[in-house]
């Protein structure tokens, strides 16, 4: 007997290319779609694991995505850390 042949998952693919779009070309949507599109790849392929494959595309695309974000944060926490200290530092100096 035959083991059927297992398809790609569509969602799985898309969030890789999506993940990849995250760092290059729509950094907020691409991200946010890699990260959505991946979850739902994920939770299909383990619902299903006889008929979907891709696990390590929505990986891939899960880590472009989280990755993309988290570093998006942190340097939005440290141009407020930097353009605060210089606040701080311009007012405390008397030079406004």
């Amino acid at each position: 007997m035959q083991m059927p042949v297992r398809q790609t998952n569509v969602l799985a693919i898309i969030s890789l290319i999506a993940g990849i779009l995250g760092w290059t070309l729509l950094p907020l949507v691409g991200s946010l779609g890699a990260i959505i599109t991946g979850h739902m790849a994920r939770g299909q392929i383990r619902r299903e694991p006889d008929r979907y494959d891709g696990n390590g595309l929505a990986i891939g695309g899960l880590i472009l995505g989280w990755g993309s974000v988290i570093i998006a944060l942190l340097s939005l926490i440290v141009i407020v850390l930097f353009f605060g200290g210089l606040a701080t530092v311009l007012a405390l100096s008397g030079q406004h």
